[in-house]
């Protein structure tokens, strides 16, 4: 959050950071990396829902999340009911979506919707529940993924889990080759909350890339994430570092401390 720090604070801090900077042998950050899947399971099997807390600040944050009234959220004009000069209107990138919504995404959870939010890295819904509450919006559809098939399964057998209003499943966010159940272009907001951190760096830039493609033009990426000198950070003890600023926990789960771009 922004707290002004005194200089002095800041030097302690960098200090603290530099002390316990020492990175871990390759074949240790090897082991982190291949087995980062097996380490968010256990984590899920172990706290399930009970770790997280449901993000009641979104709202706030992301004004995005919450029933719209702009003219993004209307409903998309129909083509074929237009007269020349309301057609001729329709920028070449709308006539565009409008296909390729009407004739690729006709079997995909959602086609029907006029607003889709997608939130990548879920867990267990902490952010998917608040936004199906709060936003009532008969066009809203939102799609949440995890890497952990543990916590998506605990999203889907959470009582508040609405097959028509949501659609979860497993995906690994670093696999750019991997595809989305959306087609690209299609998708009004992505979300991602303490989710980049959990990447390797080098894996950051691509993965960032690969998701804008699914946002329509006008759409947004949101992102909350963990900076650089946060408490967490200054927690962490020798022997935890991976690389510069970028640390794996006890549990084995990894995180990256940002500085705002």
């Amino acid at each position: 959050d922004n707290v002004e720090w005194t200089e002095e604070q800041e030097a302690s801090a960098k200090k603290k950071v530099l002390e316990n900077s020492q990175p871990l042998p390759s074949e240790k950050q090897e082991e982190y990396n291949n087995r980062a899947n097996e380490y968010w399971n256990d984590f899920y099997t172990i706290h399930e829902n009970r770790f997280f807390k449901d993000r009641h600040w979104l709202f706030t944050e992301f004004p995005e999340l919450a029933p719209q009234c702009s003219l993004n959220h209307e409903s998309h004009p129909e083509v074929s009911g237009t007269n020349d000069s309301q057609q001729d209107s329709l920028d070449q990138e709308q006539r565009t979506e409008l296909a390729a919504v009407s004739h690729t995404d006709g079997d995909i959870p959602g086609s029907s919707a006029t607003y889709r939010i997608l939130e990548v890295g879920c867990g267990v819904g902490n952010t998917v529940f608040p936004i199906l509450k709060t936003n009532n919006d008969p066009g809203l559809f939102v799609y949440c993924c995890d890497f952990s098939s543990t916590a998506v399964e605990l999203v889907k057998t959470n009582p508040e889990y609405a097959p028509g209003r949501c659609f979860a499943f497993v995906h690994d966010l670093s696999d750019v080759e991997a595809n989305y159940p959306v087609p690209d272009g299609t998708l009004d907001v992505i979300v991602l909350i303490f989710v980049l951190s959990a990447l390797h760096p080098n894996k950051m830039q691509a993965s960032i890339s690969r998701l804008a493609r699914l946002l329509k033009p006008g759409g947004v990426m949101l992102l909350r994430d963990y900076g650089r000198y946060d408490m967490a950070q200054l927690r962490f003890k020798k022997g935890r570092c991976l690389s510069e600023n970028f640390y794996v926990r006890g549990d084995g789960t990894r995180v990256y401390f940002f500085t705002q771009g």
